[in-house]
């Protein structure tokens, strides 16, 4: 995947009107994700993603391995985002771009990743992070939220119950 597709997918995935407030999105995350994990997980988190991307968790980031936890990493990436973007906002645009990144990078490197960031309630609670991967992704968790699926048969309506002029024939029913 390149930059222009990564950036698009983050785009349709997030419903975001444009380019730089999706480049903003992920930009907060992945920064602010590298500030939190030691250099050498985010380089090889960062390792299989289009050069543009690495680049946020790895050159831009001025000091890794930083101990904060989650609260404090949805302020810092709703601060980086901009003025648009809330907390509440921020940690859902965090889990759909991590979600993605999953997608693009090794199994071991994301494991890495997650051993990294402790997710019990106890502890940092990093587990919300992870929600849309635990979930089975952003294409599962956007069809169990839109109620997806297979819809009853009783729920749809059938040619015969139109009428010719397009109107219900509610006579049937």
């Amino acid at each position: 995947m390149n930059f222009d597709e990564f950036t698009g997918q983050v785009q349709h995935r997030l419903e975001l009107p444009d380019t730089g407030r999706t480049v903003r999105a992920i930009r907060a995350t992945l920064m602010t994700l590298g500030e939190r994990i030691p250099e050498g997980a985010a380089e090889d988190l960062a390792a299989s993603l289009p050069m543009e991307i690495k680049w946020y968790m790895t050159g831009a980031v001025q000091e890794h391995g930083q101990r904060f936890d989650w609260q404090e990493f949805v302020t810092r990436v709703s601060e980086l985002e901009g003025d648009l973007t809330d907390p509440p906002e921020a940690a859902y645009h965090a889990r759909i771009i991590v979600d993605l990144v999953r997608s693009e990078v090794p199994p071991s490197d994301f494991q890495q990743l997650r051993d990294q960031l402790p997710e019990s309630a106890d502890d940092e609670n990093w587990g919300k992070l992870f929600e849309v991967v635990d979930s089975g992704g952003w294409g599962d968790a956007q069809e169990a939220q839109t109620g997806g699926g297979p819809q009853p048969e009783t729920a749809t309506r059938h040619d015969s119950d139109t009428a010719d002029d397009g109107s219900v024939d509610e006579t049937e029913e």
